[in-house]
């Protein structure tokens, strides 16, 4: 058994790494701040599945003041746990929220990663896993696309402080010998998603004969990742690596207009399709070379895209009391 910190554990990623850590029989310390990045009923919902479990502890910290998470207090209580890894799934998310305020973007990805990287220095916690993002590598990537393709060419705030991030890891790699693995995820979805997700808003819309708000011709495509797929991932990059990027994508890639009609026969009413422009911060196509991922952790993505938008689909009808008042703007 070992024990990890798990920052962003209401989060959509972090809440799911910490249960299945939880179900191999490992203690973690969540810490999240509950922000409003997105409706923030979602995050509760998501803790209370776990928030009483026996190994779970959860502190209400902000990773991006270093006031609170190298606290004395905070400091004393992770080394009585004597922390095995940091697992750093606190970010800041969205993509177009980030050009309107990238200021908060910058706090929590960049300020907030260096925070914890100097919380393992200062602990001598030896391994780090950071979330990063597919939107890192820009608008010209080769598709699908390897971790060698170009990534100083972000398009928006979130993918440029996420870039922050990932420097950050390897410079404390290079100078303290932390052992830093750096995901990439591509698109994430699945039940208890986030609410500001195209998945989650076209779930919702079309369930609650909403319009269905389409920014673009709907020809761009996505190579979505289930939620359980990237967890896994996650956990498995928990052993020793050295100084790794890895992508972690699914294995196969859909237009948003055949995702749409896809939702359509599962739910069984029509879009109410409303056109609007492009947005600039959008990318047009993603699909992850996972290549890597196979050698070196001998992952590859396990539920399909189609199995896994039924269960996307079946959580939210089982939850829709709930889930229909979420706010996905």
């Amino acid at each position: 058994m070992a024990n990890y910190l798990v920052t962003g554990s209401a989060g959509f990623i972090g809440s799911r790494v910490s249960e299945m850590l939880l179900d191999e029989g490992h203690s973690v310390v969540g810490v999240d701040n509950l922000n409003d990045a997105y409706d923030v009923r979602i995050k509760h919902w998501r803790l209370a599945k776990i928030i009483n479990r026996p190994n779970f502890r959860f502190q209400k910290i902000d990773i991006s003041h270093k006031t609170s998470i190298l606290d004395e207090g905070f400091i004393s209580s992770i080394q009585a746990d004597k922390i095995d890894a940091v697992i750093n799934l606190a970010a800041r998310a969205g993509v177009r929220q980030s050009v309107d305020n990238p200021w908060v973007y910058l706090d929590t990805n960049v300020t907030g990663t260096l925070n914890l990287l100097e919380l393992c220095h200062q602990n001598k916690i030896q391994k780090f896993i950071l979330a990063s993002t597919s939107s890192i590598y820009g608008a010209n990537a080769p598709l699908p696309t390897p971790e060698t393709a170009d990534s100083d060419h972000p398009l928006q705030a979130y993918a440029a402080t996420k870039k922050g991030a990932e420097a950050l890891c390897h410079a404390y790699h290079a100078l303290f010998g932390i052992d830093v693995t750096i995901f990439r995820f591509f698109t994430v979805y699945g039940p208890a998603g986030r609410p500001d997700m195209s998945m989650f808003r076209f779930t919702q819309w079309i369930t609650e004969g909403l319009p269905v708000r389409l920014n673009g011709d709907g020809e761009q495509s996505r190579g979505f990742t289930y939620i359980d797929d990237i967890a896994r991932g996650t956990i498995l990059g928990l052993k020793p690596l050295g100084d790794e990027v890895i992508n972690l994508g699914g294995h196969e890639t859909i237009k948003i207009n055949e995702l749409i009609r896809m939702l359509e026969e599962l739910i069984g009413k029509s879009a109410q399709i409303e056109m609007l422009p492009p947005d600039p911060a959008d990318l047009l196509a993603n699909q992850a070379n996972i290549e890597k991922a196979k050698r070196l952790l001998g992952w590859t993505p396990a539920v399909n895209l189609v199995d896994g938008v039924a269960n996307m689909v079946k959580w939210y009808k089982s939850e829709r009391k709930f889930a229909c008042q979420l706010s996905t703007d």
